[in-house]
């Protein structure tokens, strides 16, 4: 794994050695970046971007080194946290990164933490955890208006976009799919 974009292109970075992260695959991350940067005005640059059940951070990460302002990685598992801030480390993004334990479709109120522009959700394929985390981002404050998201989920498992959700468009690599959403004010 590495970074595809920006200005940590080509940068290792730390895989998990168990089968219960699943890290978004390079050609995946880049397909998604250029969606973002061509299709939706480059929302990255200087974003505060929000990666939930963040595995070993590929996609914040990614978003960092393109240009972005803050990023907080969330996530609940231990191997997860470790090879995120053994990532973050090595790449030099400890300034402009933190690290949190917590359960992503449970996070309670935002506050004090300033809301989210950007936000990658890549959960457990096909437990409907997804949908419960949007809920909780909705529900807590933890995103601006007009924010933009992208969900990845199994292509089977058929994602519900919840309310308060608008769902901009859907794009199906193999049996993954990529869900691009606005959060209306």
């Amino acid at each position: 794994m590495r970074v595809v974009g920006g200005r940590l292109k080509g940068r290792n970075l730390a895989s998990p050695s168990s089968r219960d992260i699943r890290p978004t695959a390079d050609r995946l991350r880049e397909s998604v970046f250029n969606i973002l940067v061509h299709a939706y005005d480059d929302p990255i640059e200087d974003a505060r971007v929000l990666d939930l059940f963040a595995g070993t951070g590929a996609l914040g990460i990614e978003a960092s080194s393109r240009g972005a302002k803050f990023t907080l990685f969330v996530d609940n598992g231990a191997e997860a946290r470790a090879l995120l801030r053994n990532n973050v480390e090595s790449l030099g993004l400890g300034g402009v990164t933190k690290v949190y334990r917590r359960d992503a479709t449970d996070l309670g109120p935002a506050h004090p933490v300033e809301p989210f522009s950007l936000v990658f959700l890549d959960p457990p394929y096909g437990k409907g955890f997804a949908e419960k985390a949007l809920a909780s981002l909705r529900d807590g404050g933890w995103l601006t208006p007009g924010a933009l998201l992208v969900v990845e989920e199994a292509k089977a498992a058929q994602f519900v976009t919840p309310e308060g959700y608008e769902e901009l468009e859907r794009r199906a690599y193999d049996d993954t799919e990529f869900v691009f959403l606005k959060r209306n004010p």
